[in-house]
């Protein structure tokens, strides 16, 4: 359903893909798989900047892998200086269960952050089975997902200026 046809139904409350004035974003990175990483803080730069944000309002941090990432978002987000943060960083599947592990808590981690602060952060992390899958998701076949993840982190921002500005 279009908004058109929602608009006779009631009112939609939604974000665009326009970063709002002074909208501070953090990207979140980590080192490890950086031939790919690096591809995804490329994609969520474009992404961030295409759709308006100013480059002195961008930050981006380095982590020595995603297992650490939730540690530093839920730091960022507590501080309530950005507006959105942008985790990118990939885990690729090798021969022991580390891998589910990692996927896992890395995951639920970002999650809780955003529930816990409301603070938007993104999920740009790669999860995949083999290195090839890795790299088409990283701007080769499958689009970019750094880029996904900033533009998801516009919306919500977006979104979420619109909800206080309703109230709510």
């Amino acid at each position: 359903m279009n908004m058109e046809d929602f608009s006779s139904r009631g009112q939609a409350i939604v974000g665009n893909l326009v970063v709002p004035p002074e909208a501070k974003f953090a990207i979140v990175a980590g080192r490890t798989n950086s031939f790919i990483v690096d591809r995804l803080v490329e994609g969520a730069f474009d992404a961030l900047h295409r759709h308006g944000a100013d480059s002195a309002r961008i930050t981006l941090f380095r982590v020595p892998g995603s297992w650490e990432m939730p540690l530093l978002c839920s730091r960022l987000a507590r501080a309530k200086q950005f507006d959105a943060i942008v985790a990118v960083g990939a885990v690729i599947q090798g021969g022991t269960p580390h891998f589910e592990y990692i996927a896992a808590e890395v995951t639920k981690g970002l999650a809780s952050i955003t529930l816990a602060t409301g603070v938007p952060v993104t999920l740009g992390v790669l999860t995949t089975d083999t290195l090839e899958q890795a790299v088409d998701r990283a701007g080769v076949k499958a689009g970019n997902k750094g880029f996904d993840a900033a533009m998801a982190a516009i919306e919500m921002v977006s979104l979420m200026r619109e909800l206080s500005n309703h109230g709510l």
